[in-house]
């Protein structure tokens, strides 16, 4: 088989707001450079005291929060656009109770969601809002080219995402992994720890629930070096492609050496929880026969595996080009999951 590709601080509060998703609230936090967290710090019946007090004082009651049993997955006859998971997200408002029950987030389960290069807040809020509307908070994982231009990096980024998962908020809980196509290389950057030996991240292995793999970028140097044309520069993207090219055989022992590596981990993955892959026949980052065998290398571990592959679609905007089909897919995974509160409708 050909080469699989996976393509592109310390603890402190920079930013901390109150917004709104699909009517409820929740908390913003910057953890650290390229890590931010979002988590509902009330507890239910928290949510409902806050509600009624702005019932009282107010005529809308646009900010009382959903609850996630309320938010139906679109069935075939709805409408794309008027889905809510597929909604802007709304603009953030005052903070005006963010001390109260925040121990009671430590509780929800977390997703941890690496995004795609270059991802707005905008495109990004889609996917965080689907979860947050679940009951399990989001820790938003992004990188920059050079994670992936030099790997040592993005190794280095890799090992800053364990660390804080064993911070005393992120400790212990149940975890969810979503990544979107650079997201997946950065996400076996973490793995690498594992994989070379240092048995004190082992733990992550355990507390994965499920694994999810949106755009996946899988083939040779080739599909990378197409990947980051069409990221950075989509009107120069050959010229990108040929300089990239040219990069790997200069500094193969720094670059595509490091990738080889990658891709053994993430075949050998020491996540064994149950996978959800989304692909597509036409996306020019994805080797078809190469992710259709790895997907068959995975299930022949014992790795429960589905997929959902379309004819057409749009490299890490399936949900955006797929939006009924995705959802629809993506709750039947969720809810096979053994947590509670992954199993809430959308």
């Amino acid at each position: 088989m050909g080469n699989l590709l996976l393509a592109i601080g310390v603890f402190r509060d920079d930013a901390t707001m109150s917004e709104q998703v699909n009517g409820g609230r929740f908390i913003t936090k910057r953890i650290s450079y390229g890590i931010t967290y979002y988590y509902t710090p009330f507890s239910e019946a928290g949510e409902k005291t806050v509600c009624a007090a702005k019932a009282k004082s107010q005529t809308s009651t646009a900010l009382c929060p959903i609850s996630p049993s309320a938010l139906p997955l679109s069935n075939s006859s709805a409408d794309p656009a008027s889905c809510p998971l597929l909604s802007d997200s709304p603009s953030h408002t005052p903070v005006s109770s963010q001390n109260q029950s925040d121990s009671a987030a430590t509780s929800h389960p977390l997703l941890l969601f690496f995004s795609w290069l270059g991802a707005q807040p905008r495109a990004v809020g889609k996917y965080r809002d689907l979860y947050l509307d679940r009951g399990m908070d989001v820790l938003l994982v992004q990188s920059n080219v050079m994670h992936f231009l030099w790997p040592r990096w993005g190794l280095d980024h890799g090992l800053k995402v364990l660390k804080v998962l064993e911070e005393p908020q992120f400790s212990g809980r149940a975890v969810l992994v979503h990544t979107s196509s650079i997201g997946g290389y950065t996400f076996t950057q973490t793995l690498t720890h594992i994989a070379q030996g240092q048995k004190k991240y082992a733990w992550l292995a355990q507390r994965v629930i499920g694994h999810i793999y949106d755009s996946l970028v899988v083939g040779t140097l080739h599909h990378m070096a197409i990947g980051l044309g069409r990221t950075l520069m989509p009107r120069f993207s050959n010229l990108v492609k040929n300089v990239a090219m040219l990069y790997f055989w200069l500094f193969k022992t720094h670059t595509a050496d490091f990738y080889n590596n990658s891709i053994q981990v993430f075949r050998n993955s020491p996540i064994t929880a149950p996978a959800l892959f989304f692909f597509s026949e036409n996306d020019a980052l994805c080797d078809l026969a190469d992710m259709e065998t790895l997907i068959d290398l995975w299930r022949k571990r014992g790795v429960t595996v589905e997929s959902r592959k379309w004819k057409e679609s749009k490299h890490a905007a399936h949900m955006l080009c797929h939006p009924e089909d995705y959802l629809f897919t993506l709750e039947k995974f969720l809810n096979s999951l053994p947590i509670s509160s992954a199993k809430a409708k959308m």
